[in-house]
């Protein structure tokens, strides 16, 4: 990931980035309890691989999921 370039004080800037970690901490992480690191990391990753990519719609992209945005649009 890139840090913002934004300007400071620009509430919009991090929007996106915001808004994946709060789904993140809300839907994974304060529902689950590891006990290791490479737990929370496959965790996680089965997380955005399973369902946010492929079936989280998002408003940014007009409301389909990522993985359905790069198949109708790249």
């Amino acid at each position: 990931m890139r840090p913002s370039m934004g300007s400071v004080g620009d509430c919009f800037d991090n929007a996106m980035a915001e808004s994946f970690f709060a789904s993140l901490e809300c839907e994974v992480l304060d529902r689950n309890s590891f006990q290791t690191r490479d737990e929370a990391r496959s965790a996680i990753f089965a997380w955005i691989e399973g369902w946010y990519n492929t079936h989280r719609r998002h408003s940014s992209l007009g409301y389909l999921s990522p993985k359905e945005f790069e198949r109708r649009f790249i």
